[in-house]
């Protein structure tokens, strides 16, 4: 649970750091495209580091679907994030990204046959609750329109697509080798509708930061989390991600919230903690709902 954690305090940076190099004139698919591919170099190198070709060969049978999972999962959700950023600010977008632990939820059971008990359903409703009260209450120089909310809410669903699929896939291969395969695959899926332009080197040192700190070693920890928990929870506690990137958007860029947000971000805040709690536990050893 610690790692899920820790790497949605490294996802609440994405926004912030996106937002330096929209902020010099990169357009923001082709940030989406730069994070793909630098991270692929990344997670290339060391999934050949690790085991060379032969992690590859293993995951032969399922590249299909982790090329599908490229094309959702890195294409459509980079790029939404992205023009979430550009069309409602960083704090908005990464609070809309988690309408993803209800899609979770109930995708969860569906195709993972997670229990949907009393106390995880409590926990989705805080934090959606308190998702809700930051998106509406606004406040500085956020924007939220039509296009904002809808950006947002599409990565919220390419995102929830992640807990489901990390949860079948990261138990087969080791993360680098799921992403070195995901991310140039959606590299691909972004270039036709990139453009590129000179950028300064505030705009590189940005989208660096980006690939390195945001995606490469956010990855690995959500990927050693994920392992260990169940989707449900993990996505909930990743809930995390647009408080940190509230207060680091204040922080850099003075982009605050209204006061009822900061109620809802307390709010997301008691969601998490409920979900990290876990259920209690019988007698015989099995979790049971409340």
């Amino acid at each position: 649970m610690l790692h899920v954690l820790l790497a949605a305090v490294l996802w609440g940076l994405l926004g912030p750091a996106s937002y330096v190099a929209l902020r010099d004139g990169v357009a923001p698919l082709e940030i989406a495209f730069w994070r793909a591919a630098l991270g692929a170099l990344l997670f290339g190198a060391h999934a050949l580091a690790r085991s060379g070709t032969a992690g590859f060969r293993a995951a032969r049978a399922d590249l299909p679907a982790l090329a599908a999972f490229g094309v959702v999962g890195v294409s459509v959700f980079y790029g939404a994030y992205q023009l979430a950023v550009r069309e409602g600010g960083a704090s908005l977008a990464a609070v809309l990204l988690y309408t993803a632990p209800a899609w979770v939820a109930l995708l969860a059971r569906v195709v993972l046959g997670e229990r949907l008990t009393p106390r995880r359903l409590l926990a989705v409703a805080l934090t959606l609750g308190g998702v809700a009260l930051v998106a509406t209450a606004g406040g500085g120089p956020l924007r939220v329109g039509a296009a904002a909310v809808t950006w947002g809410l599409v990565a919220g669903f390419a995102y929830a697509l992640y807990y489901l699929f990390g949860r079948r896939y990261f138990a087969r291969h080791p993360a680098p080798v799921v992403f070195a395969v995901a991310l140039p695959v959606g590299a691909l899926g972004l270039l036709p509708f990139v453009r590129f332009h000179e950028k300064t080197a505030a705009a590189w040192a940005a989208i660096l930061f980006v690939a390195v700190v945001p995606t490469y070693f956010a990855y690995l920890l959500y990927a050693a989390g994920l392992r260990r928990t169940e989707a449900t929870r993990a996505a909930t506690v990743a809930t995390m991600e647009p408080v940190v990137a509230a207060v680091a958007a204040y922080a850099a860029f003075g982009e605050r919230l209204a006061p009822l947000a900061y109620v809802g971000a307390a709010v997301v805040l008691a969601g998490v903690l409920l979900a990290a709690r876990g259920e209690p536990v019988r007698s015989d050893g099995v979790e049971r709902g409340v």
